[in-house]
């Protein structure tokens, strides 16, 4: 949550889109429409389909009966839908090309496939160390090395 003088701004995506808007330099999303557009299709895809499944697998995981085929579909679903990372990295070293709001959004869940905090016990955290991995994805890989070394500030 955000709170400027008398504007309460929530969800992650419109707090980034409310601070680009005022503070534009370096732009987290794309000036030109067509690339904007697809920044905003990538965060959406992002928020609405790709953290699905660990979020459902972490709700199975914490139930007082984890159903194994379920554990396995869903584990399944996350790892094709993680695939797509390494795809979108093909002849390009940032999700949408230059670095962006799509790096912004996604490396905060991402970082977790080579997180390996022992002191971090939350379980949505550990779904993503166990179910998120590099293995086989090269680019992949680069690229959670690549955001790990950007400066936060």
């Amino acid at each position: 949550m955000l709170v400027a003088d008398d504007e309460v701004v929530v969800d992650s995506p419109v707090i980034l889109r409310w601070l680009d808007d005022r503070f534009p330099d370096p732009p987290l999303w794309p000036t030109s429409q067509p690339a904007r557009a697809e920044a905003d299709v990538f965060v959406e895809w992002f928020n609405l389909v790709w953290k699905r499944p660990p979020n459902e697998l972490a709700d199975e995981l914490e139930g007082p009966h984890p159903d194994p085929a379920r554990v396995e579909a869903l584990s399944s679903r996350l790892a094709s839908l993680t695939d797509v990372f390494e795809g979108m990295l093909a002849d390009r070293e940032y999700l949408l090309g230059a670095f962006g709001i799509a790096d912004v959004v996604a490396y905060p869940f991402l970082r977790y496939a080579v997180d390996r905090d022992p002191d971090d016990a939350e379980v949505f955290h550990q779904v993503l160390r166990d179910h998120v991995t590099t293995d086989g994805r090269p680019r992949f890989a680069a690229w959670l090395e690549r955001m790990a070394e950007r400066p936060y500030a």
